[in-house]
């Protein structure tokens, strides 16, 4: 978990429905539309042979618009006949689905239309029916989790240190359209504040896990989906409740502040657009939770394993040794490069 300037894959996850997509070997950048889709819901039935007076077999001949074609309400979509014509029109707004054995024809009614963009600035290695990779070259910095739907905008610091927390009456307008950097900690309302705004994500080294069930509801994922476009876009980097940046993550914002920037959430991975040394990475620390500090913290000192320690909490277990005691091993994340 530390930042890397390296080629990097982002796989975007395409609904059902796609009606265009990009082709394999297209060149993008981020925030360009890769595919576009529609959502349908329920199939109406529509009596189509026996309508119009033709055996079911025969109903393709007579057709005016094709299987997987859109219509509109009233539109002919099945005509016999000149001067006695005989017509099948469209009760609704969809898509022909499909011809029943019987002759009858499904309709689907469309429910929403959908837009998938880039969170990479590169060239498209792969292009189906359910997924779009963009391969490319960034900054990368690897986060916890991410929530609601990816993200594109400028990078902009909202707090002054590693362990401010963003506070609502900082938030405004003004910074639509950006990637707010909050610091060790966001709340609900900041977040909610932002979304509001216009801002385009926010990242934090923790946000509480009451909060984000106040932001997203009971059933948080941390993936993201076009459909939640009206949800916020959140990027935990160290975990859940508070934390403080180590000066490894945080430092390199400053120097990356006004890029171009995009979240993936499905990979929970900050993407962000500069020179390959734009930035003076510092040496990485690592970062530990323990139950008495409430938080993520950076463990700046020297840190040694220890033997098998006994903790209030659990039963005995291997523990780090730092200057305010020990940890247990699994609570410490080293912030060593990783992909």
């Amino acid at each position: 978990m530390t930042w890397r300037y390296d080629e990097w894959k982002a796989a975007h996850d395409l609904p059902v429905g796609v009606s265009e997509r990009a082709p394999l070997g297209q060149q993008v950048r981020a925030g360009d539309v890769i595919a576009t889709g529609t959502t349908y819901g329920a199939p109406v039935r529509v009596a189509g042979a026996r309508h119009i007076g033709v055996a079911p077999r025969d109903l393709g001949r007579v057709m005016r618009v094709s299987v997987g074609a859109e219509v509109k309400k009233g539109m002919v979509v099945a005509r016999t006949g000149r001067r006695f014509a005989r017509a099948v029109s469209s009760p609704i707004d969809g898509r022909i689905a499909h011809v029943r054995g019987d002759g009858d024809i499904e309709i689907a009614p469309i429910v929403d239309r959908w837009t998938v963009r880039s969170t990479l600035d590169g060239r498209v290695t792969e292009s189906t029916e359910s997924t779009v990779t963009v391969e490319g070259s960034a900054w990368c910095l690897q986060a916890v989790a991410a929530f609601g739907p990816d993200a594109i905008g400028e990078l902009a610091l909202a707090v002054g240190t590693a362990g401010e927390e963003i506070v609502p009456s900082r938030v405004d307008v003004t910074q639509r359209g950006r990637i707010l950097v909050a610091g060790g900690r966001s709340g609900a309302e900041a977040i909610a504040r932002a979304h509001a705004c216009g801002v385009a994500a926010v990242v934090a080294g923790a946000v509480p896990a009451a909060g984000l069930r106040a932001v997203f509801g009971d059933a948080t994922t941390a993936h993201g989906a076009p459909s939640q476009t009206d949800l916020p876009t959140v990027l935990c980097l160290l975990g859940f409740g508070s934390a403080q940046l180590p000066l490894s993550l945080f430092a390199p914002f400053r120097d990356l502040a006004s890029a171009r920037a995009a979240i993936h959430t499905a990979s929970a991975r900050l993407f962000v657009f500069a020179a390959a040394g734009a930035v003076a990475i510092p040496m990485p620390s690592s970062v530990a939770l323990h139950a008495e500090w409430g938080a993520v913290r950076p463990l700046d000192g020297p840190v040694t394993m220890a033997d098998e320690t006994r903790f209030a909490s659990e039963r005995s277990t291997r523990a780090v040794m730092t200057s305010e005691g020990p940890v247990p091993a699994a609570n410490v994340i080293a912030l060593a490069a990783s992909r």
